[in-house]
């Protein structure tokens, strides 16, 4: 007999729907978020000097953060490739939402701060 072990495209079970849903959820709000941080920073840009220890130091934050978030979505993609390499498929929105977590924590966070 024959496993299959190919995850279904359409979710089956009430539970991955209710995933779907999560993930529609965090790309909504790590849209919404990065558009207000997007906003806030723009502000800051325009309202002080760019050379100003402050803004140095939110600048660099910013770039490194970035850079941090792109690591840990790169690392998750890298894992999820090689465990369906191995015949350990995950559905795509278990994935998804892994993926964009490193980006939504860092952006909600961000979106907060900057609104103080």
């Amino acid at each position: 007999m024959k496993r299959n072990t190919t995850p279904p495209v359409l979710p089956t079970t009430p539970l991955a729907m209710f995933d779907i849903w999560k993930a529609g959820v965090m790309a909504f709000e790590l849209w919404s978020t990065s558009l207000s941080t997007i906003t806030m920073r723009n502000h800051l840009w325009q309202t002080q000097p760019f050379f100003s220890p402050k803004m140095m130091k939110e600048n660099q934050k910013m770039v490194t953060e970035k850079l941090e978030a792109s690591m840990e979505a790169g690392l998750e993609m890298q894992k999820t490739l090689f465990n369906s390499m191995n015949g350990q498929l995950v559905p795509w929105w278990i994935t998804s939402q892994r993926t964009m977590k490193p980006y939504h924590r860092r952006s909600s966070a961000n979106s907060q701060r900057l609104a103080k």
